[in-house]
């Protein structure tokens, strides 16, 4: 096993290596130096626990390993960026509690650049009701609820499209590419699931699909039959469901056993792991969508190494997400020359440059003027991008 001071050097030697590809920087000469003006504080508000743990650990990921770049090359304006997760446990009310929590900190001169935050749109819509009021910048990683960017918040961006571009792009790849022409809309009652159902309909039927039936479940449903009877009596085409990875493959092996194997597409909250993992084999062949690609195709061997050594464990479906929303906050606070929430949100609405999750450059309200949607689909028992094309 390598020393402690032998992990730290190859650790510092990965990640500045990777900086100089990845990360946009200016008047760097070069030198590896030691942050020396203290430390300012990124919370990233997702949930560590329950359900979704899995998820909000791979954002934290991301946004640890662009922060042990930033400093292993001197800090951020030579202050450390230290990175601290907040767990909203996938709650609402918990989430609430975790903006309070950061509101006060702010209140005790903490300084505090920004957070990452919140993995859904339910509890990003919580906790924007006290951020919004607070000094410095929201990004969401994976919050896709249209709404978001509609409410006026001065301080609030993501890297993410919204459920308005997944509901286009999701109904055409049915309607295009699976010529689907009757579809069932199923969706768990999370306004996240509520909203993305709703549009995915509209635009269903503005392509002329027929929406033959429309299901709502609960947030982590297990037991499917009553829904699955209908389905069957329904003979859909294709089947929609805008819900989590704690319903989704349950469902898919309810309908499978049930011989209703129609090509079923889910939407980016689906796009885990478990969706695979708890399906008993049935998740084959089944679609996702998702606002990012898969980071062992779209990150390099060098990125991979890097987060390994920073977090011990392997990137899955958000670690891009996380990293690119914290090297947006970063970035914007180098190109302000500022920790002020205004001036960092002024810079990050001036940005333009080009990611792995794709170009970053923002509208006024804080959406990405170029927003993209993969689909994958599963092969072998993994995601495999299926759209845009590879």
């Amino acid at each position: 096993m390598l020393s402690f001071s032998s992990r730290c050097s190859k650790l510092c030697a990965i990640v500045t290596g990777l900086f100089l590809a990845a990360f946009l920087w200016t008047g760097c000469t070069g030198e590896v130096t030691q942050p020396s003006k203290g430390d300012v504080y990124v919370y990233v508000a997702v949930p560590l626990s329950g359900f979704q743990a899995n998820a909000g650990q791979t954002v934290l990921g991301g946004v640890r390993l662009i922060a042990a770049e930033i400093n292993a090359r001197g800090g951020l304006m030579g202050y450390r960026v230290v990175v601290e997760g907040l767990d909203d446990e996938s709650d609402s009310e918990v989430a609430t509690m975790v903006a309070q929590r950061v509101a006060d900190d702010v209140t005790a001169g903490k300084p505090i650049l920004g957070v990452i935050g919140h993995l859904n749109s339910g509890q990003t819509l919580a906790a924007m009701e006290i951020y919004k009021d607070l000094p410095f910048v929201v990004i969401t990683p994976t919050a896709s609820e249209v709404s978001l960017t509609q409410k006026g918040y001065h301080n609030f961006f993501r890297v993410n499209a919204n459920d308005a571009v997944q509901a286009k792009v999701d109904a055409e790849f049915l309607r295009q590419t699976l010529r689907a022409q009757r579809i069932a809309v199923l969706h768990n009652d999370d306004p996240y699931g509520i909203g993305l159902a709703t549009a995915i309909v509209e635009h269903l039927k503005a392509t002329g699909g027929e929406v033959i039936l429309r299901i709502q479940v609960q947030v982590e449903q297990r037991d499917y039959a009553a829904e699955v009877s209908q389905l069957i009596q329904a003979r859909p085409d294709a089947i929609f469901y805008a819900g989590y990875e704690v319903e989704c493959p349950y469902l898919r092996y309810a309908l499978v056993r049930a011989g209703l194997d129609v090509p079923f597409l889910a939407s980016d909250g689906c796009f885990l792991a478990a969706t695979i993992d708890e399906s008993d084999g049935t998740a084959e062949g089944i679609y996702v969508s998702a606002f990012g690609p898969s980071p062992w195709t779209a990150a390099s061997t060098e990125w991979i190494a890097a987060y390994q050594a920073v977090e011990y464990r392997n990137p899955d479906t958000y670690s891009l997400n996380g990293y690119v929303a914290g090297q947006v906050l970063l970035e914007g606070a180098a190109k302000a020359g500022s920790f002020k929430g205004a001036d960092v949100a002024q810079a990050i609405r001036q940005l333009e440059f080009s990611s792995l999750l794709g170009p970053i450059s923002y509208e006024a309200n804080g959406d990405l003027r170029a927003p993209t949607i993969y689909i994958f689909q599963v092969r072998e028992g993994r995601f495999v991008q299926v759209y845009p094309e590879s």
